[in-house]
């Protein structure tokens, strides 16, 4: 068996303006001033991790959750039906079952979020394992999500790929033992060079190309 696991938000689906706005109204309601460029360094970490580090000081449970929540909200508000997928996404999906791959979302966000965009892009029945970020204890780059992933779908890490586009999420896949594909939607491209094929869209990628990735010595 072989799989590809997919990260969501910046792989799948443009959702980057929306998350940044999200967290601008939290933490702005907080007294703090976050940047695009603080948004960017932070891209593909899990929410908790986040606001432990913008913050700064030490947050007792109950107010992280709150925070998680109230961003949440804003997002999925300011998108809406505003979900736009990535080139290349929707076509590689139905060629990668077409080609008897299994095929799984490993994503940070929590399960609210996913569902939203996979039933809005028509993709929510598409893949054999869906896992958010909250199922595990570490967000990444602790590999756990990516390694309870594989375990779902039954493919052993080293049979799996990963596609990602944060320095992040690359590095909890390599972690995992699983090769990586990083796409540049987000993330400039020097600062992915530990995946192992870098591309700039997905169109870029053929079912041969995955195969070789596959058959490649580790």
């Amino acid at each position: 068996m072989k799989a590809v696991i997919w990260d969501m938000d910046g792989v799948i689906a443009d959702t980057a303006q929306y998350h940044l706005k999200g967290w601008q109204i939290v933490f702005g309601k907080r007294g703090v001033n976050y940047t695009e460029e603080d948004y960017w360094r932070n891209t593909g970490k899990r929410s908790d991790g986040i606001i432990k580090s913008i913050l700064g000081r030490e947050v007792v449970q109950g107010e992280i959750m709150a925070i998680i929540r109230e961003k949440d909200e804003n997002f999925r508000q300011l998108m809406g039906q505003n979900i736009r997928p990535f080139p290349g996404v929707l076509k590689l999906i139905a060629l990668l079952k077409e080609r008897g791959f299994k095929t799984a979302i490993a994503s940070s966000a929590p399960m609210e979020n996913i569902r939203l965009i996979t039933q809005s892009l028509k993709i929510h029945n598409r893949f054999d394992a869906i896992v958010s970020g909250w199922e595990v204890t570490k967000g990444k780059p602790d590999p756990q999500i990516f390694l309870l992933t594989a375990e779902k779908l039954g493919v052993e890490a080293e049979n799996c790929i990963v596609i990602e586009d944060a320095i992040a999420g690359v590095t909890a896949s390599k972690r995992a033992g699983i090769r990586c594909i990083a796409v540049t939607n987000t993330t400039p491209r020097e600062d992915l060079r530990e995946a192992d094929l870098i591309i700039d869209t997905l169109e870029e990628i053929t079912i041969d190309d995955l195969e070789r990735l596959l058959n490649q010595q580790k």
